[in-house]
């Protein structure tokens, strides 16, 4: 639906009784950039008696619409207001506003019993990658087709993720991307939201960002217990401490 500036919607309503362009001009909002003059000169023509009359046929469908809408709003308000704990338990997750987080849950539902695991949840959802092999050769990861409600909400809320700056979404979208390409990664990061949203939804918990050094801190846990692992193997009873940052020895080899 078109959507009229509000001081817009003004001028015209007060088009009906007045042609002074001057005098319509000072209706318009303070922070209209256009000067006074600028919004005069575009007010300058004839308004003729067929012209108010379409004005005010036009504008009175815009008011029945508006209204139609309040009234909608009010009957999903009504619908939405046992659920709003959920609702405001999604809203913690970036990227996700009220409005989607009301999508995702009219599709996926609130019992997350239903779905043995998060990877069930989001196979149901087709926001993982497809399992398209033949003879040891992978043909095709794209995804399969699924609601376009809740997919398109979602992908739409992992590139809002992914422009929060300082979270792990964020974190995880540039580190796909860098090998597999953006498409990849913003599903990915789709996949991670609704990761979070089955355990959430289960355990009644709200969201908790991983922070975006997570990946580094885990690169880091792996790289020392693989270390840890192999001189066990040769033989050595590893007893691991953290090192002192402020000292004033070295150590010589």
């Amino acid at each position: 639906m078109l959507q009229i500036p509000a001081t817009g919607l003004k001028l015209l309503g007060e088009r009906h009784g007045e042609n002074d362009p001057a005098k319509l001009a000072r209706l318009a909002d303070a922070r209209v950039k256009a000067s006074r003059e600028t919004l005069r000169e575009a007010l300058l023509g004839r308004v003729t008696k067929s012209h108010r009359f379409l004005l005010r046929l036009h504008l009175g469908q815009i008011d029945a619409l508006d209204a139609a809408i309040a009234e909608l709003d009010r009957e999903v308000e009504s619908i939405v207001a046992p659920f709003r704990t959920a609702i405001e338990q999604l809203t913690t997750i970036p990227g996700i506003k009220d409005v989607s987080a009301r999508t995702i849950l009219s599709e996926i539902g609130f019992d997350m019993r239903q779905f043995p695991s998060e990877a069930n949840l989001i196979s149901w959802a087709c926001i993982c990658p497809r399992n398209d092999e033949s003879a040891g050769k992978r043909r095709s990861t794209r995804t399969r087709k699924g609601s376009p409600w809740l997919k398109t909400t979602l992908v739409q809320c992992a590139w809002s993720a992914a422009r929060t700056k300082g979270t792990y979404l964020q974190a995880q979208f540039h580190r796909i991307r860098a090998r597999l390409g953006p498409k990849k990664a913003i599903v990915a990061v789709a996949a991670s939201i609704l990761t979070a949203i089955f355990h959430m939804l289960k355990d009644g918990t709200v969201y908790r960002d991983l922070g975006p050094n997570h990946f580094d801190r885990r690169s880091k846990k792996r790289q020392k217990n693989r270390l840890v692992k192999r001189l066990t193997e040769l033989g050595y009873d590893v007893q691991l401490a953290p090192y002192p940052r402020n000292t004033d020895h070295v150590v010589s080899l």
